[in-house]
């Protein structure tokens, strides 16, 4: 495999990638092997849907949880819900992502986080990005992906609608510099 794993890096949507779905968008890279890749859009939300809703269509009592929004994580199957979130919380079927974030897409973490037993830091998705084997790595090298590192604050504290940019600021990129078509040498 040509490109390094990715698994815990954010990819920032390069502009002009070429898919409308993906424009600005911000994937928490959740597996990456040569197998193929599995990531968590976390640069949009849903509109007119949050949490309490959701846990409502499994008859979850919301409890303590806040009534957050829920992103939309990417095209694939987007009728099904993740929750990407801290280590610091673990259940049925969690995956540790590289020891910086954990991924869960079972109904014990929804409950546990109703309850105020969940994990200190989350964010709810439906749906994900997928590739199959070796489409991302392909895609990278093309103008279309740039990856840099998913920070805690990058995850849960910026806002929505500033993921993209500070993404690329974070990385010492200033993406108003960004152009949409590539260059030749």
């Amino acid at each position: 495999m040509s490109a390094p794993f990715l698994t815990g890096q954010l990819l920032l949507a390069m502009p002009g990638i070429g898919d409308p779905r993906f424009e600005k968008a911000v994937v928490a890279v959740c597996m990456h092997d040569e197998r193929g890749a599995l990531g968590i859009g976390i640069g949009r939300i849903a509109p007119r849907l949050g949490f309490h809703a959701l846990l409502e269509q499994f008859d979850i009592e919301p409890g303590e949880a806040p009534d957050a929004p829920v992103h939309l994580g990417g095209p694939v199957d987007p009728q099904r819900g993740f929750v990407l979130h801290s280590p610091d919380w673990g259940g049925q079927d969690t995956v540790d992502v590289a020891g910086r974030y954990a991924l869960t897409n079972t109904i014990d973490v929804l409950k546990a986080i109703a309850e105020g037993q969940g994990p200190s830091r989350w964010l709810a998705a439906l749906g994900y990005a997928g590739w199959g084997e070796g489409q991302l790595d392909e895609e990278l090298t093309r103008h279309g992906w740039f990856s840099c590192a998913a920070t805690d604050a990058l995850l849960f504290d910026e806002p929505v609608d500033r993921r993209w940019s500070s993404a690329f600021m974070s990385a010492g990129v200033d993406p108003r510099l960004l152009s949409a078509s590539a260059g030749q040498a």
